[in-house]
């Protein structure tokens, strides 16, 4: 019998769209964040994303400092991928945003490819008061800010993670950020095979319409045929529509609380294992199998667990 496909299932544990008056389950503090991973990881996560926040008022964070206490345990606990983010959040310069994943050498880091409007300000609707100062401005933000990544931000980030072996996340919110892949690959400045994390649904970005997520596929196809991974994340309410309309098409999938607080229309997750558990039905429900950690490594050609510095 031919062998199953295996689906790489990813979960972003807390992320910094989403602020603490949004949900009591989402992870801020150190040992709320290694939990979550570890959970999520034995549900069936074999990459765990990760963002840091400050455990005092949940607001992000992207020093080494602030990483170093979650990233030992989980690997102590947990065989998963980690996989450090170089977003952070919109309000940070890029030297500080690719910090921790520069410190550490993990086996991806996540990368965006390219400035765009990110408009989190619409939430402000939902909630009437905050339990930290800072959500309010911060969300509010995002109504005339962007979320900056240049060419020479995407080039900074790439070349100062050159020498550690790690590989890349790379997030592309619309069909455009495909093709400043495409450029930086035609450079020789990143190789394959590249990791593609197509993200729908967000404000700014590309919607999540199926014909949305076919578009974006074909597209990457035609540009990158046998070089890439395909992955998918919707935003919100289009999480598990996206997950399962890509998995039907080959692709691999995203989920965690820094995409979506919900589980169900009107029932917030209580944790990031419980997404993972959710999709991870979707994917065998399609008589497909979920990708182990290693499967994982092999997959995306990855340098392995026992060469990060952590």
């Amino acid at each position: 019998m031919a062998a199953k496909r295996k689906v790489i299932i990813t979960c972003a544990i807390t992320g910094s769209i989403h602020t603490p008056t949004m949900s009591p389950h989402l992870p801020i503090t150190p040992e709320q964040i290694a939990d979550n991973a570890i959970a999520a990881s034995e549900a069936g996560a074999a990459v765990v994303h990760l963002h840091a926040r400050d455990p005092k008022d949940g607001r992000p964070v992207q020093t080494p400092e602030a990483y170093e206490p979650f990233l030992k345990v989980i690997k102590q606990r947990s065989g998963a991928v980690v996989n450090i983010t170089t977003g952070g959040a919109p309000t940070m310069p890029i030297e500080e945003r690719v910090g921790p994943a520069a410190h550490f050498a993990p086996e991806i880091a996540s990368l965006n490819m390219g400035t765009m409007n990110f408009g989190l300000y619409p939430m402000l609707e939902r909630y009437k008061e905050f339990k930290y100062d800072w959500e309010k401005p911060y969300l509010e933000a995002s109504r005339a800010g962007m979320f900056k990544n240049t060419f020479a931000d995407i080039e900074y980030i790439l070349t100062k993670c050159a020498e550690n072996g790690t590989r890349f996340e790379i997030e592309c919110y619309d069909i455009g950020h495909l093709y400043t892949l495409a450029h930086f690959a035609d450079r020789g400045i990143v190789k394959p095979p590249f990791f593609v994390q197509s993200v729908f649904g967000l404000l700014g970005g590309i919607g999540a319409h199926p014909e949305d997520v076919a578009h974006m596929r074909r597209t990457a196809d035609r540009l990158f045929g046998d070089d890439y991974r395909w992955s998918v994340l919707g935003a919100g309410r289009n999480q598990m529509t996206v997950a399962a309309i890509a998995a039907a098409m080959g692709g691999n999938v995203r989920v965690g609380m820094e995409d979506s607080l919900w589980i169900a229309p009107g029932q917030l997750a209580k944790s990031n294992a419980e997404q993972v558990t959710k999709v991870r039905q979707i994917i065998e429900g399609l008589g497909l199998e979920i990708a182990t950690p290693d499967d994982a490594r092999e997959i995306l050609q990855l340098k392995g667990g026992d060469r990060v510095n952590f």
